[in-house]
């Protein structure tokens, strides 16, 4: 099984706008990566937080990606608990994509790779999409997609 932990793109900030969504730069760079991505991943399901930056993400992957199954979940806002989607990521086998924030995502790569949460085992920046793939000895990295290797 594999899951694709991504951080959302470049996001404005909060005196920008309060919703705080993606800047053209961020959306710019989620575009370069979904079509990085597209036809080399499969996989039918795409969570992500309620946040702006995270479903606007989540949308632009899931359109190049060609998943119609893209939904709000929660346990994915920043400061979420990553044992919950450890767990939960147990007892699955189909491959998703989780669209989330720091440190949240952070949080649960080292917590998956490493048993540890705060092994900061993984630096995400905004567009970044980790894949981790998990073998019968347990979580790894297979590979990293941040957007400034396809600029």
């Amino acid at each position: 099984m594999q899951v694709y932990l991504v951080q959302h793109g470049q996001a404005k900030s909060k005196d920008e706008d309060a919703d705080r969504p993606l800047t053209e730069a961020g959306i710019a760079d989620i575009e370069r990566v979904a079509v990085m991505l597209s036809g080399r991943i499969r996989l039918h399901r795409i969570v992500h937080s309620g946040k702006t930056r995270a479903w606007q993400t989540a949308e632009i992957l899931g359109r190049h990606l060609q998943v119609a199954d893209i939904k709000e979940v929660p346990d994915l806002n920043p400061m979420a608990d990553p044992g919950t989607w450890s767990a939960h990521l147990a007892g699955m086998d189909a491959d998703i994509m989780l669209v989330g924030h720091l440190p949240h995502v952070g949080r649960l790569a080292s917590l998956l790779i490493c048993g540890d949460m705060n092994a900061d085992s993984v630096r995400f920046q905004p567009g970044t999409v980790v894949c981790l793939e998990r073998g019968e000895d347990g979580w790894g990295i297979s590979w990293m997609l941040p957007p400034p290797l396809l600029v």
